[in-house]
């Protein structure tokens, strides 16, 4: 399932781009890893708030499951 997107950097984002590089890397790569870096940050972000809805929950009074 090849799909191209095509993308028309401005001016900032050819500069993000530059200095986001790692050395040997071409900007596919770079957006590539700009988009896992988005993802984890969304995992993240559910996981506290995950973390926070369930702060007060007390799994030492919870039944035993065996």
């Amino acid at each position: 399932m090849a799909t191209t997107i095509g993308f028309r950097p401005t001016a900032d984002d050819a500069r993000i781009l530059r200095s986001a590089a790692l050395p040997g890397e071409n900007t596919s790569d770079t957006l590539r890893r700009a988009l896992r870096h988005l993802d984890h940050e969304r995992w993240l972000t559910q996981f506290r708030a995950d973390a926070e809805a369930l702060q007060d929950e007390d799994l030492n009074a919870e039944p035993e499951a065996w």
